[in-house]
């Protein structure tokens, strides 16, 4: 009896924990994900910032000044393109995160209501006895 007693808490602590398992896992692959990201984010704005330091410091006259402040509209606007491109990578992320999580609790509440619907009729059964 207590066998079967240590069983049955073992398989409901399997379920209860299992959402809790799959949660913590899709934190991790998330979070692995983010951090992959903004590294790659940094090295890219690094290198355009750098890019932009080096064509400054090659001005050595007018001409030169004047082509500068020529690619600066184009460099800014490559620069707010890769910030909206960043910014849409960064809210699918966000979205795609947030229907697995939904998905989790949501296969969490149904076998939890599954296994207190089965729990139920072993309760009247025992207290009949």
């Amino acid at each position: 009896m207590q066998e079967s007693i240590l069983n049955a808490f073992t398989e409901q602590a399997k379920t209860m924990y299992a959402p809790m398992a799959k949660f913590n896992s899709l934190f991790v692959e998330n979070m692995e994900k983010m951090t992959e990201f903004q590294l790659n984010a940094i090295k890219s704005y690094s290198e355009m910032g750098l890019e932009q330091m080096k064509k400054a410091a090659d001005i050595k006259d007018a001409d030169s000044m004047r082509s500068f402040t020529a690619t600066q509209a184009e460099s800014a606007s490559a620069l707010n393109k890769k910030i909206m491109e960043d910014a849409k990578a960064l809210s699918d992320m966000a979205m795609d995160f947030k229907t697995q999580v939904e998905t989790i609790m949501e296969e969490a509440r149904s076998t939890a209501a599954a296994t207190a619907t089965t729990a139920k009729p072993a309760t009247k059964a025992k207290s009949a006895a």
